[in-house]
């Protein structure tokens, strides 16, 4: 695999061909990134693929004007939730310690974990959604509270990001914008 066509020629999408995306795609990209780490093998994010007219006629009520056709355009959109009670699989998870009980009643602890977790696991699917062929647009505008009511109205899951996934259209994309260079973004301590 190329390293260049996960990182370097990459892009955020906005438009994409109407060509579907199968399921088991989807399962081979959560079946890779699965495996990408996590504090104490937590793995608390959970993935909603919406492909359906009626999930993806949801979804777009819940993200932004400007974000409506990207959202009508992508064959998928993957909402990226936090699952509060990701501790419950602990002990299959991490059976060597007892790490559920750190995170029971413990909504610092919970949240603190998410917050670092899930965004982090939904990189992996972008990262595995671009080895396996499909172009991604990683998305923060819309509504979580729309979101998670229209799609985890029991409040255990909460959307953190969506993205879409499909066969990207580059003649729609823009000129790409520069990146900082090593010396402006990191130290060597």
């Amino acid at each position: 695999m190329e390293i260049a066509r996960i990182f370097d020629d990459a892009r955020s999408f906005s438009e994409y061909e109407d060509r579907p995306v199968d399921e088991d795609l989807l399962r081979r990209i959560y079946d890779h990134l699965k495996w990408g780490p996590t504090a104490a093998n937590s793995c608390p994010a959970r993935f909603v693929f919406v492909t359906s007219p009626e999930a993806k006629a949801r979804l777009v009520e819940c993200v932004n004007e400007g974000n409506v056709a990207k959202v009508q355009s992508a064959p998928v959109t993957a909402i990226i939730a936090a699952d509060s009670r990701f501790y419950d699989e602990m002990p299959t998870l991490f059976p060597s310690r007892d790490f559920r009980s750190i995170f029971v009643d413990n909504e610092a602890a919970v949240a603190d974990l998410l917050a670092r977790n899930v965004p982090l696991q939904g990189a992996y699917m972008i990262i595995a959604a671009r080895a396996l062929g499909l172009d991604c647009g990683p998305m923060s505008g819309f509504d979580a509270g729309k979101t998670n009511a229209a799609f985890f109205p029991d409040g255990r899951w909460q959307a953190n990001f969506i993205c879409t996934m499909g066969y990207g259209k580059r003649e729609s994309l823009f000129p790409r914008n520069p990146r900082l260079d090593f010396d402006k973004a990191c130290r060597i301590a």
